[in-house]
């Protein structure tokens, strides 16, 4: 499961995961985002020309190609059990896969003293950047650029918060995965050469349950901050 993210990173950060050579891709620098919830707008990476990676822009929710509507089914993340084979994200898996560029992202557990939501941040060692997998679709019907982030069943530590988690592949699969070349079958095998087992966690407020305060985004440095157990 991944229902929210953040991507605080500067965008230093982002060419160094990457090889952007477009002009306004080398110039770009993103505000800081913390609290980043489905179908908001948000960057991701695809295969480019000539062995370079190119950005794009999409809604955080998939759209597949063939639908004549926005879809109403959640399609924020797909997961790699059937996402080779489900209607939805089959024509995604096998030509349209992508990176999404993060550096933490949120679950939530019941509080047994108040039974309210408490979210935790997850992330790797000392916050470094890291790359969701994903799909991504352009639906010329509707005009819409879209995008989804694979998730798995969860391994440790993350199976301590939630029995799903997104997929953060290592950086050595990168090429192999955005290449729309590379076979489904060797394309499933690359999800399990993740990041995943490296991830950590703690308590932050709860404010980032909240994606709207006082008709504004809600969206702030403090929701990354660790906050003592109660």
């Amino acid at each position: 499961m991944c229902g929210r993210y953040t991507r605080y990173l500067p965008w230093s950060e982002i060419h160094r995961l990457y090889r952007l050579t477009a002009p306004a891709e080398i110039g770009r620098n993103d505000a800081p985002r913390y609290n980043i919830a489905p179908t908001e707008e948000v960057p991701f990476v695809t295969a480019g020309e000539n062995g370079d990676h190119k950005l794009r822009q999409g809604r955080w929710w998939l759209v597949p190609w063939w639908a004549k509507e926005m879809p109403k089914a959640a399609m924020f993340n797909a997961r790699i059990e059937t996402a080779d084979t489900s209607g939805a994200f089959k024509d995604a898996f096998q030509s349209k896969r992508c990176l999404i560029p993060a550096d933490g992202f949120y679950e939530w557990t019941i509080s047994p003293a108040d039974k309210k939501r408490d979210p935790w941040l997850i992330f790797l060692p000392e916050h470094r950047p890291f790359s969701f997998a994903g799909l991504w679709a352009y639906n010329s019907t509707l005009d819409v650029t879209s995008c989804t982030i694979l998730t798995a069943a969860a391994s440790e530590p993350m199976k301590q918060i939630h029995d799903r988690q997104p997929v953060i592949l290592d950086q050595s699969a990168y090429e192999a995965w955005l290449d729309p070349a590379t076979p489904i079958p060797a394309a499933k095998q690359l999800l399990d050469i993740n990041l995943d087992g490296q991830l950590q966690f703690y308590r932050v407020s709860r404010d980032v349950n909240a994606t709207v305060k006082d008709g504004k985004p809600n969206d702030s440095p403090h929701m990354i901050e660790p906050v003592p157990l109660l």
